[in-house]
């Protein structure tokens, strides 16, 4: 629009006017007030110097969270001590590099094993994720693949202040007005992001959701604040995140990087991603032991059904448990999944035996977290039970719970006073002497040393054998290499 001479003087000559106008008569409300546009997404780029980027790194410390191991239902995820925390992050080539050194916060009245240090060397590029990490017994260093964590850490890429502003601009951001500032929506793949700006033109919020076994799309919640100079870049000096609704991170930046070198080639090992595979080893008659990777199952034959102990990790490991099941029995359905604990590794698979008709078997405290859980809504990656939407049933005990035909008895027995979870089971099968149980005991590989002081966890397992005077000789771990003998659990707690 073209503004004649006249005009454009009469135009500053109202707007002086204005200005000379008293205060009194804006607080009166006789003259309108206007405002400039803050807080948008070009404004932000420019401030939070996002165009330029093309790497970034920080550091700081604080705290973490261990997401999906909370002791109780009803607690927040248990907290670690980080004493360094640093992530280096290419924005071109989207890749990404944590590490951590933390170590697990003493509770009060809780009895955990001695803290140790723990040093996780995380990375993600492209759509490969993986781990550095040494197995027990060694100290070099070897890739275990991590494609499970692909979607998670790809999003801690794009929720850091200025990978969200730049991913806002490559996915054509919605935006709107909110507070003073701007609220930006705007979808990457699968996931939606929703971020807030401030009218200083700081992001100070940021949403997005992820796919998670057991809770479905798992809200992860960013907020950024006192943001500082960090070598000629604004950045935040505080760093919260809450995932499933409880803080996972907590964290004081202490120094940034801009435009760091960052070069995170994809080894050839962290494409190698094991199938899933089940092997079985009959520990008695129609007693299976279903071993595969880190988490294992047991199926055991009843009458005319099958009873299955744990449904582990996810919906795929449960599937594969499942066919070996019907492999190794054929046409008997299954009728039973009993549940140790809550934890987010041992109960990720259970919504695929819900779908599978199956009643569930768990301590009476699981019961309703189970129900709110699966009520959440599995749009992301929808599973079986997501697609089926039928109820679970459940078979809930405070002590004891016997399952039997007429024949085998099996016994579920609540373990009482571990520090590691308040609604905890073990399972025994009386009549072969065979105890079935997860994380209170895990039998060491040949050649590891046994640890310098003895874990509180299988002692108080101990304890619960003798209070239940249980006549245990074998030993089914759900973590483990192999079954063992009761002697061998006494060796390891000092008995």
């Amino acid at each position: 629009m073209s503004v004649s001479n006249s005009s454009y003087f009469h135009l500053v000559n109202w707007r002086t006017r204005v200005v000379a106008v008293p205060t009194i008569l804006f607080s009166l409300g006789l003259i309108p007030t206007y405002s400039m546009a803050a807080g948008t997404l070009q404004d932000a780029t420019e401030a939070l110097g996002a165009a330029k980027l093309q790497s970034i790194a920080f550091s700081g410390t604080g705290r973490w969270y261990q997401f999906g191991q909370a002791p109780n239902p009803k607690s927040p995820w248990p907290p670690f001590d980080v004493s360094s925390y640093s992530a280096t992050i290419n924005y071109d080539h989207p890749a990404a590099r944590v590490q951590i050194t933390r170590k697990q916060v003493v509770e009060a009245g809780r009895d955990r094993p001695a803290p140790v240090e723990q040093k996780p060397d995380q990375y993600v590029s492209g759509n490969t994720a993986w781990n550095l990490a040494a197995a027990p017994g060694s100290a070099t260093p070897t890739v275990q693949p991590q494609p499970a964590q692909v979607e998670e850490r790809v999003t801690e890429i794009w929720t850091t202040p200025q990978g969200f502003l730049k991913a806002a601009a490559a996915n054509n951001a919605t935006s709107q007005a909110h507070n003073g500032g701007t609220k930006l929506t705007f979808t990457a793949g699968k996931n939606r992001y929703v971020g807030i700006i401030n009218a200083k033109n700081q992001v100070e919020r940021v949403q997005t959701w992820i796919d998670n076994p057991v809770l479905g799309d798992t809200e992860i919640d960013y907020t950024y604040s006192d943001y500082k100079d960090f070598n000629g870049i604004s950045f935040p000096a505080q760093i919260a995140r809450k995932q499933g609704g409880y803080p996972v991170l907590d964290l004081k930046i202490s120094s940034v990087t801009v435009n760091p070198a960052v070069q995170i080639e994809v080894p050839a090992d962290a494409a190698n991603v094991p199938a899933i595979t089940v092997t079985s080893e009959e520990l008695a008659p129609g007693v299976y032991y279903l071993k595969g990777g880190t988490h294992h199952s047991v199926l055991i034959d009843q009458k005319d059904h099958l009873v299955l102990v744990e449904g582990p990790l996810n919906e795929a490991r449960s599937e594969a448990v499942i066919a070996k099941s019907k492999e190794l029995v054929p046409n008997k359905p299954i009728r039973y999944l009993v549940n140790t604990h809550h934890h987010f590794d041992h109960s990720g698979g259970v919504r695929t035996f819900v779908d599978e008709g199956a009643t569930i078997v768990t301590h009476q405290d699981n019961k309703p977290y189970f129900q709110k859980i699966w009520s959440n809504k599995h749009t992301i990656n929808p599973d079986r039970l997501a697609n089926s939407k039928k109820s679970a049933k459940f078979a809930a005990f405070s002590d004891k719970h016997v399952l039997t035909d007429g024949q085998r008895v099996i016994e579920v027995h609540s373990i009482k006073h571990s520090g590691h979870n308040d609604a905890f089971a073990l399972i025994y099968l009386p009549a072969e002497k065979i105890l079935i149980e997860a994380d209170a005991y895990t039998p060491l590989a040949a050649g590891v040393p046994a640890p310098a002081s003895i874990n509180p966890y299988s002692a108080n397992l101990y304890d619960n054998i003798k209070r239940l005077k249980l006549n245990v000789d074998k030993i089914a771990a759900l973590h483990g290499p192999q079954v063992v003998k009761l002697a061998d659990l006494e060796a390891f707690i000092g008995k």
